[in-house]
Order: structure tokens, then C-alpha cells, then sequence
């Protein structure tokens, strides 16, 4: 279990490729001596597992699903990644509850400074879309982000300073893929109303606004 609140941003060491899938090492810094195998790690928003801790490394296996469905394919020796270890039973809960699962991704389609602060266009599929709400938390690349406004194809998201200076959102360009998971709750309440609505209504934001959500 996740938070989206990022905890450092961390550079990518070495990438391995083969037919389908990844070996994957990320300098961890001094994350890496509270680290230990087995842990879970969340990369940019996706949940992998610590293989092996040596100095401030931290090696990992991406599997060739996580690949298909995530932007990690696109990473390249000295990337820059989100980075948050997986949450204690006693750490404050700050942001929402992210999972590491991601759904899908997007690309940022526009980016409007104002000031300090920036607004984020994303680009998404209907599905992702879908499994969204004005005001509800979606994660973009691990980050908690609120949605501020949602069109057909589209969502914006408003970013404040601490998010750009601590993310890599900061360093951001249009035209990027960034992972998304959807918020659970709203993925848990699409799919049970799914199965009680007539077949021909399509659940929407805003048919779930209809429904009083």
C-alpha cells in the first residue's frame, strides 16, 4: 500500500533488457539503507519487488505484463523516477490509497505555468477516463494528484510548488507518457454498479454524478 506522496526522486543505474521482460536498478541513496529484499517499491508508480540491495542500489524484475501496461519500458540509464517505499502501519496517511497497480497511461498533452504553480493536461483513454471524478485522487506516475477537470479524452490536474520541486513532474515536457492508476474506491463502486445498472447504461463520471458520487 502507497500513499502517492513521493519520498525522492532517484536516478535509474542500469537497465537490462530481453525479449520480455526487464532488469531494472534504481540508486536509491540513503532510501536504500532501510531497504532490504522482498520489499515493495514503488517506481514511478508501479509496484516492483527489491531483488537485491548493494550500497544504494536496488535491483528489481519487470515482468513483460508490467511492460505492456506501464511506461517503464521507455526508461533509460540515468532517468529520473518517483520513488516511494511501501507505507507503515503507523505513517500518516497524506495522500490516498494507491495500490502500485497501475491502469493504463497517459500522455501530457499541455502544460500551463502560472507562477510557481503549473496545470497539467492529460491525454487518456475512455476506460481510464471513465474511472474518474472531478475532485477524486488519481495517481500520475506514483504522485497523488486531485482532478480539477475532466473532458471526453482528458484530465487536468493543478500542481503546487512542493509537487514539482519533489516529483518529477518539475522536469515534466508535453508530449511524455506518464503511468496512471485510477483511484480504487471509484474502480470498486464502477464495478458494482456495472452489474446493477441496465446492460445498455454506460457508467460514466457523469452518470456516477447522477448516482450521487
Amino acid at each position: 500500500m502507497f500513499t502517492g506522496l513521493i519520498e525522492k526522486i532517484c536516478s535509474v543505474r542500469s537497465i537490462n533488457r530481453n525479449a520480455n521482460s526487464m532488469h531494472l536498478s534504481i540508486n536509491l541513496g540513503d532510501l536504500a539503507r532501510e531497504c532490504k529484499v522482498g520489499d515493495s517499491i514503488a517506481i514511478n508508480g508501479v509496484c516492483l519487488t527489491v531483488t537485491k540491495i548493494a550500497e544504494n542500489f536496488a535491483d528489481f524484475d519487470v515482468s513483460g505484463e508490467t511492460l505492456s501496461k506501464t511506461s517503464l519500458k521507455n526508461l533509460n540509464t540515468s532517468s529520473k523516477v518517483n520513488v516511494e517505499r511501501a507505507m507503515k502501519p503507523t505513517d500518516r496517511f497524506g495522500g490516498h490509497f494507491v495500490l502500485g497497480h497501475v491502469d493504463g497511461t497517459a500522455k501530457i498533452e499541455k502544460i500551463v505555468r502560472n507562477g510557481e504553480f503549473a496545470d497539467f493536461k492529460f491525454s487518456a483513454d475512455a476506460e481510464l477516463i471513465n474511472s474518474m471524478v472531478e475532485k477524486g485522487s488519481t495517481a500520475v506516475d506514483g504522485i497523488s494528484l486531485t482532478i480539477c477537470k475532466i473532458e471526453k479524452n482528458s484530465f487536468h490536474a493543478a500542481v503546487i510548488p512542493q509537487t514539482l520541486q519533489k516529483t518529477t513532474l518539475g522536469n515534466a515536457k508535453t508530449g511524455e507518457l506518464v503511468n496512471i492508476e485510477t483511484d480504487i474506491i471509484i474502480k470498486a463502486v464502477k464495478k458494482q454498479l456495472e452489474h446493477i445498472l441496465p446492460k445498455q447504461d454506460i457508467l460514466s463520471a457523469d452518470k456516477l454524478k447522477e448516482l450521487g458520487f
